[in-house]
């Protein structure tokens, strides 16, 4: 079988688990598979990337991530409010960044701005074979 294959098959299983859960967050984010890829020096690791757009005033239900999973998070425009475990509530701006280390709870996570978009690019460096990345706290 194709290697190539395998590895779009893979993304895109992980692409539709991450899109999947993060969807149940709210109607008003838009979750987009970005970029899947093993890291190869690291066995049993891969990179996914992935855009979450945010209507104004749109937010995410407080969700947890995969225990291997670390986090970076880019806030590429608009404006983002955060708070991770529980660490301060702050509002992140265009071209500023921030990071979750595995096993956080992000218990906020919205577009501070009510009338602008605002879009966030997020990196998860995470054990290969975690189905579900994001997985909503009920």
């Amino acid at each position: 079988m194709n290697i190539r294959f395998i590895e779009r098959a893979a993304c895109a299983a992980v692409a539709l688990g991450i899109a999947v859960s993060t969807s149940a967050h709210g109607a008003a984010e838009t979750v987009t598979p970005n970029f899947r890829h093993a890291i190869p020096n690291v066995p049993g690791k891969s990179l996914t990337a992935v855009v979450v757009d945010y209507a104004p005033g749109a937010a995410s239900s407080a969700h947890r991530h995969a225990a291997s999973a670390f986090i970076y998070a880019y806030v590429v425009s608009g404006e983002i409010e955060s708070q991770v475990d529980d660490g301060p509530t702050r509002v992140y701006h265009a071209g500023e960044s921030f990071f979750e280390e595995p096993g956080s709870v992000h218990r906020i996570s919205r577009n501070a701005s009510r009338s602008k978009p605002a879009k966030l690019l997020a990196v998860f460096v995470a054990d290969s074979d975690d189905k579900a990345l994001t997985t909503p706290i009920k």
